[in-house]
């Protein structure tokens, strides 16, 4: 008997399966975890999204790395209004990655928090309108480059913080713009826990909703710690994954 012919199908997945969101990102497409990992603390969120997982589709090993704050911020962007604002924002808050907060500003996707490796990093970084950008999602926004406290949406997409967790050489943040439209948040943006500090504080950048009886507005928190419950996302590792193609 000629055993060619008759039904294909998918062999039972040995790891569970992840489903995977496709979104816009700065040069190029990226592909993260659907949903997002929790609501957990942020080192639990962590060590689930680096477990193995099988592709959707082709049943194929795929791993997971934490995200930059930039690809936090596209990952909630996309279609914003009817999957990040209500299941991530509206009920916990994002974790969108690391910052260290130090006495001159903040910076981004690192958790140095040692002063003299600190600027040592910042001596290769470039400065562009007002922020410094490095590679990997580094970045550093100087307390002058940025307003704390309630503002306008365009006065935070605007200033230098939100631009170095989006990581963009442009004046304005565009995702996060989309983010805090008064669409979504009529009150604006209320920027909280960026103080001045004497020496460097490793944090976790958070962003959320919240409401009073005047409507909405978007919170940007930079004072959480690990001991709070939220949602992560996690990037399809490429280099420790056995297939990427649908």
């Amino acid at each position: 008997m000629n055993n060619k012919y008759g039904i294909i199908e998918q062999e039972k997945s040995q790891f569970p399966v992840r489903k995977l969101l496709v979104v816009p990102h700065i040069e190029s497409d990226l592909i993260v975890s659907f949903p997002s990992f929790g609501p957990d603390n942020y080192e639990i969120n962590l060590k689930e999204m680096q477990k193995t997982y099988s592709h959707p589709l082709t049943g194929k090993q795929i791993r997971f790395r934490p995200a930059t704050t930039s690809e936090s911020i596209s990952a909630v962007a996309y279609d914003f209004k009817n999957i990040a604002k209500p299941k991530i924002f509206d009920p916990r808050w994002l974790q969108a990655g690391y910052t260290v907060k130090t006495q001159d500003g903040v910076f981004t996707n690192t958790q140095l928090t040692d002063e003299s490796q600190l600027k040592q990093m910042l001596d290769s970084f470039e400065k562009v309108n007002g922020i410094y950008l490095g590679k990997q999602g580094f970045a550093f926004a100087p307390y002058e480059s940025f307003e704390r406290g309630i503002q306008e949406a365009d006065t935070f997409v605007q200033g230098g913080l939100a631009r170095a967790l989006e990581h963009t050489p442009e004046k304005i943040a565009p995702k996060l713009k989309e983010i805090a439209s008064p669409e979504f948040y009529n009150l604006g943006v209320d920027v909280w826990g960026f103080g001045d500090v004497k020496e460097p504080i490793l944090r976790i950048a958070s962003l959320n909703s919240y409401r009073n009886l005047d409507g909405g507005g978007l919170n940007v928190g930079g004072d959480w710690d690990d001991d709070y419950g939220g949602f992560a996302f996690g990037v399809l590792d490429k280099s420790r994954s056995d297939v990427l193609e649908k």
